[in-house]
């Protein structure tokens, strides 16, 4: 009588069968990662914009409706500040420190600022590959300096 003869190892199909399925996984699980990159970018985005608006908002209402003058830095937002927006230290100084430092657009990780003199900035004057943010000295507004985000 014959033994069975054991196998010890698996088969050429098994192996393909098993390398096609995590090709197909592969295939479906990518994709959902790149959009959750981007949707956390775009999401970053936005909630440091509203905090940007907010923060100016918060500086003209204790600067007698004045925006931050300084629009390549945004620099009267981290330093404290007297009623007329002069910078210093000391009891006469009471308002601000606003935020820390300017965030960078997530998109691009810059923190250039691009003044603007129009009320919300047009498809030109939003940089092609990306910048940092656009902001109007007049009216304190600023947006995101991307192709696709600069209207939020």
């Amino acid at each position: 009588m014959k033994t069975p003869v054991r196998r010890s190892a698996f088969t050429l199909i098994e192996v393909l069968i098993v390398v096609v399925i995590m090709a197909i996984l592969a295939a479906t699980i990518i994709p959902q990662f790149t959009d959750s990159t981007k949707d956390a970018k775009a999401s970053t985005a936005v909630f440091n914009l509203h905090t940007l608006r907010s923060q100016i908002e918060l500086y003209r209402a204790q600067h007698a409706g004045l925006a931050p003058a300084t629009a390549a830095t945004l620099i009267e937002l981290t330093q404290t500040t007297n009623e007329a927006g002069t910078a210093g230290t000391g009891s006469g100084f009471p308002y601000g420190p606003y935020i820390r430092e300017v965030p960078a657009n997530p998109f691009t990780n810059l923190k250039t600022i691009k003044t603007t003199a129009s009320a919300a900035p047009a498809v030109g004057e939003v940089t092609a590959g990306g910048g940092g943010w656009i902001y109007n000295v007049t009216t304190g507004g600023i947006w995101i300096d991307h192709a696709d985000y600069y209207q939020k």
